[in-house]
């Protein structure tokens, strides 16, 4: 079978021309791609040489070459190209290019999983890649289209896919029209090229034929994924030079080359033979499976993953307002009521940015940035509003949120308790929801079992079994306290549920013993009566400040993990008891040089919720994983796992005063080991009083048998006489 010969003729650059051999379809093929630097009359030359000589052609970058030209010169130019051709059959691809990029798209989405979601999306001709365009409108909303700024001078991008339909639906009324010179230079060149670099740094995601991006450098493309067809090595190597994270390109490679769709088509066309009205779907199918053409995906740095979240925190009192920048000068010289009159005022704000969240590295190569968003209400606020108050200004954070790029959002402190704990928010928000309630649970058993070994109070376990110690859970019926006590369930020798409401308490006692059936279970409706024979105790109340639990009645030694915000023990209450470890639990190392400002933890520490929003956008798990009150112990033990995977790890146990140091934890073991002796030695003494009175003689004062009670009297006569 005799060699045919294939040719590309393109009006880029003559730089980007190869050559090579193939067997295509069966059929051996040899194909070269001529580049004519934008000169029609040179692209007609070659024509005209290679008609009779090629058994198919193929034009490429018909449309770009020339931006300036108008649609209707553009046709013409195609037209009069094509008729320089008689004999070889002649195509520009353009129905297998969006064909090709539409599918790279979707094999982007699919491959990486979730990955244009909510995407800040910036397609410099929506004309061109309307398909494209629609495709990725399934994805995300955040989409931008230069059209209008780049054929008229409008200094403003269209916004949405409907605002490009609009404005094509109008653009045959001004085909015609060619764009002034003041376009190409001068102060409006200028403006437009302003306005289009910065909505390239805005952008995530950026359509464009690659060598439309020549002119820009590291400020515009750097971070970015570019979603284009046709990318030698060439441009490869000057997109990694620009920062570019992911380079999705439409062109299939054969042979070591990208080939654009014009010249594929060609190729199509001359190993089977026929004409370009006669390739059909199924033919292009079949030639795409037999010869296994795919999209490919570049990382011109190595690989690189960016993934998007934001979370929403909000004041726990007054103090907080000393922070916030505006206010900050008001809050330190302002008299009490002007304080209460701004707290009241702030819950009405709407919500902002308070920092920005960068560094955060998976050791899977994934990253993730975000911002945390601030509502403005402090808890006391929030709960004396109604709901819906606080679901308004949450959806209005969920949309800032949505315009930023992130993918998921997490909900922190008063805002995920209030009203049904996210269900409503989730459903009405343009993104997912998650309140962070699984992680917070993991994050409390994590720290309250690495506390009990470091104070090594406990005997030793034996095998696998359950540990010898007792634990409690105050405010086991809420969303945290009822997973922590599942959990506790399953390892520790006996768990006594608290709570204020007693027929919640029996319906969970009975869940758990349906779940765990060798489970010892008790239930109180105040905690002091048995706080002090607790190994554990986990205190997960909404109380909103109330006090839950007498820590003098806490046995020494007890590990409490506080697990409430704001806090069921305050720093006034924890220091009466030194012998007692008092955790705020749930805090998070996350991996990574982590930049945010402060939210009250050290460096790279985070919230268990906060936290859990991370992983699941490390993981691109963007969905509303923890929502509700009834959390689900597979997902508490899911999202351990999968923190684990991302590299996070239980940050320094932290108390109301900071960090414990194995010092301070040290310290805590001896005086809880003193004050134990001293309690033993008490009990020892009072057992002894009753023998020492039993031998004296009696006193008038003492009852006769007679006068004693019955139940009295009748223990006495069964009690053996001591001889003595």
């Amino acid at each position: 079978m005799s060699i045919k010969t294939v040719i590309g003729i393109s009006l880029g650059s003559s730089a980007q021309d190869f050559s090579f051999e193939t067997r295509f379809l069966g059929v051996p093929l040899q194909v070269r791609r001529l580049g004519t630097d934008g000169s029609l009359t040179r692209a007609g030359k070659l024509l005209r040489q290679w008609d009779k000589k090629a058994a198919a052609i193929g034009l490429g970058v018909v449309r770009d070459a020339a931006p300036k030209r108008t649609t209707a010169t553009i046709e013409r130019d195609r037209a009069a190209m094509r008729a320089q051709v008689r004999h070889a059959p002649v195509t520009t691809g353009e129905p297998l290019g969006t064909l090709f990029m539409e599918w790279a798209v979707r094999h982007t989405q699919q491959t990486l999983g979730n990955y244009f979601n909510n995407a800040r999306v910036l397609v410099l001709s929506g004309q061109e890649h309307l398909k494209v365009a629609a495709t990725l409108a399934e994805y995300t909303p955040n989409l931008q289209f230069a059209d209008a700024l780049l054929q008229l001078g409008v200094p403003k991008m269209l916004t949405s896919l409907d605002g490009l339909q609009r404005y094509l639906a109008g653009a045959h009324y001004v085909t015609d029209w060619t764009p002034p010179d003041l376009l190409a230079s001068g102060p409006l060149k200028d403006w437009t090229r302003f306005v289009l670099r910065r909505a390239l740094a805005k952008a995530h995601v950026v359509v464009a034929p690659v060598h439309r991006l020549d002119e820009f450098g590291l400020e515009e493309l750097g971070g970015k994924t570019i979603v284009t067809a046709g990318v030698s090595e060439a441009r490869l190597e000057a997109l990694r030079d620009k920062g570019v994270h992911l380079v999705v390109d439409a062109a299939p490679e054969v042979a070591g080359h990208a080939v654009g769709p014009a010249l594929l088509e060609a190729m199509m066309l001359a190993a089977t033979g026929r004409e370009p009205e006669s390739l059909g779907p199924d033919e292009v199918l079949e030639a795409i499976e037999r010869e296994q053409l795919a999209p490919r995906l570049l990382y011109p740095n190595g690989f690189k993953r960016v993934n998007r979240f934001a979370f929403v925190i909000h004041p726990l009192s007054q103090e907080y307002f000393k922070k916030v920048k505006p206010i900050e000068v008001l809050s330190r010289v302002a008299p009490p009521v002007a304080m209460d009159t701004l707290e009241k005022i702030m819950a009405y704000a709407p919500p902002f940015v308070y920092s920005r969240v960068t560094g955060i590295r998976s050791p899977t190569g994934v990253e993730a940035e975000g911002w945390l968003i601030s509502v403005g209400g402090t808890p006391k606020e929030i709960m004396s509003h109604p709901p819906e108050f606080t679901y308004r200004r949450l959806l209005d954070a969920a949309e800032l949120a949505r315009r930023l790029g992130a993918q998921i959002m997490g909900l922190g402190a008063f805002t995920k308790v209030v009203g049904d704990a996210g269900v409503t928010v989730a459903r009405r928000a343009p993104l997912p929801i998650t309140t962070g309630n699984s992680y917070s649970a993991s994050g409390a058993l994590w720290a309250a079992h690495d506390a009990l070994l470091r104070l090594n109070l406990l005997p030793k376990p034996r095998g696998k079994g359950r540990v010898d110690f007792k634990a409690m859970v105050v405010g086991a019926t809420g969303s945290i306290g009822s997973v922590c006590a599942r959990l506790l369930a399953k390892v520790a020798r006996e768990v006594v549920l608290v709570a204020p409401e007693p027929a919640k308490l029996l319906a969970l006692k009975e869940s758990i013993l349906s779940e765990t059936p060798d489970a010892k279970l008790r239930v109180s409706a105040q905690a002091e009566r048995l706080a002090g024979d607790m190994d554990m105790i986990v205190t997960a109340t909404s109380g909103a400040g109330k006090k839950v639990l007498d820590i003098m009645k806490v046995k020494p030694g007890c590990v409490i993990t506080d697990v409430a915000r704001p806090l069921d023990l305050p720093p006034e209450e924890v220091a009466k008891r030194p012998d007692v470890l008092v955790i705020e639990s749930g805090e998070i190392e996350l991996p990574g040089d982590v930049q945010m400002k402060n939210i009250g933890l050290p460096k790279n520490v985070a919230y268990a919720c906060v936290a859990e929003t991370v992983v699941l956008c490390l993981e691109g798990r963007f969905e509303p994983f923890t929502v509700g009150r009834n959390i689900e112990w597979e997902k508490v033990r899911e999202i351990y796992k999968l923190g684990l995977k991302h590299g996070m790890k239980l940050a320094a146990i932290s108390g109301v005063n900071g960090p414990f140091s194995d010092e301070d934890i040290e310290r805590v073991r001896e005086l809880a080991l003193m004050r134990r002796a001293e309690q033993a030695a008490a009990r020892a003494r009072r057992s002894a009083r009753p023998t020492a009175r039993k031998a004296a003689p009696r006193t008038s004062t003492a009852p006769a048998p007679a006068e004693r009670p019955a139940a009295v009297r009748s223990a006495v006569k069964k009690t053996p006489k001591t001889r003595t």
